[in-house]
């Protein structure tokens, strides 16, 4: 089997679909993740903290002082960006629990069920497999009522 021919049996497998599948849904995951934090956690975590804008949290390594992080990456200034590291870190604190979230319910699925409540027994002088209301052992009649 040649390179194409493997490839194409890859490419085609259910696994390369599903993980392609998968890595799509995890952007547009993401896309969501960043927006709730962006807009609506961190707006008011901001306010609760004084009105403070995370976005706008920086260091400019140049020594001068800049009214947003925007005006200081315009002059080209070097910035440490910890506002934005924070709502990384809260991006990253929220995917992580969305993701134990789904991984917890699939574990949950995947156990096995109870096995069911066994409806025979056995009889006790011939060890044959009857019903559990026998009173009488169908394969070598023996009375099982004591």
């Amino acid at each position: 089997m040649g390179f194409i021919d493997e490839f194409k049996e890859f490419a085609v497998k259910g696994n390369a679909v599903d993980m392609a599948v998968g890595i799509i849904i995890g952007v547009a995951f993401g896309a969501i993740v960043n927006s709730l934090v962006r807009d609506i956690i961190m707006p008011p975590l901001g306010l609760i903290l004084g009105r403070v804008n995370f976005t706008d949290l920086f260091i400019a390594l140049d020594g001068k002082v800049y009214p947003s992080l925007a005006a200081a990456q315009a002059a080209g200034a070097p910035t440490i960006n910890y506002g934005l590291f924070i709502n990384t870190i809260i991006n990253f604190i929220i995917v992580a629990l969305a993701i134990f979230i789904v991984i917890r319910r699939i574990n949950a699925m995947k156990k096995a069920p109870a096995p069911p409540e066994p409806n025979t027994k056995e009889c006790p002088y011939c060890r044959e497999s009857i019903p559990l209301a026998a009173v009488r052992c169908p394969y070598c009649t023996s009375d099982l009522k004591a």
